[in-house]
């Protein structure tokens, strides 16, 4: 990830950009940025704080599913894998993940495959969320979820839902009625 920086007249107020896949993404106040494992939020600001004697900048990420505040360093942010919402167009990935049946389904023990979904989850990758999501449906149909899988499965479809929504610009209930009627529930 390439991180290009570009300073206004005061540090506080920095645009931070990076590229990430061929795209730049850039962080103002305004923007709605994506946290793994938390989903989408507002930087509410961007600060400058002295910590151990050194300057540095910070965003003030609120998520918006809980009000919950984030301070993410602004060296940090491939670290903490912060990234911008997808692009409109990227949805149509989403939901082919979505759709997709020709899927090994995981035999492994329960906890090993709570393990492997909260690494996916946690990687804030959209799509491996969406194959979090879809491969819990699939063993769903097989046989009862542990109480953990029926957890993440909830995560997983909450963070999607609600990211979809926001770059489709559509409303959530839309989302959610989307993904019931490719999972036929």
């Amino acid at each position: 990830m390439a991180l290009i920086r570009h300073r206004t007249t005061h540090p506080a107020t920095e645009i931070v950009c990076f590229k990430e896949g061929g795209f730049y993404f850039m962080f103002q106040i305004g923007d709605k940025a994506v946290y793994p494992g938390h989903g989408v939020g507002v930087i509410e600001a961007i600060e400058s704080k002295r910590i151990s004697g050194k300057e540095q900048i910070f965003f003030i990420l609120r998520i918006l599913e809980n009000g919950m505040t984030i301070m993410i360093p602004q060296d940090n942010v491939g670290a903490a894998k912060l990234r911008g919402v997808i692009r409109k167009i990227d949805v149509r990935k989403v939901i082919g993940i979505l759709k997709d049946r020709d899927v090994a389904i995981d035999n492994q023990t329960w906890n090993r495959r709570y393990r492997e979904y909260m690494e996916k989850i946690n990687t804030g990758s959209i799509y491996g969320i969406a194959e979090v999501l879809r491969d819990l449906h699939l063993l769903k149909e097989e046989k009862e979820l542990s109480f953990g899988e029926r957890k993440i499965m909830d995560m997983a479809k909450n963070l999607l839902v609600k990211e979809l929504a926001i770059a489709r610009n559509v409303k959530e209930s839309d989302v959610l009625r989307e993904i019931h009627s490719i999972f036929g529930s």
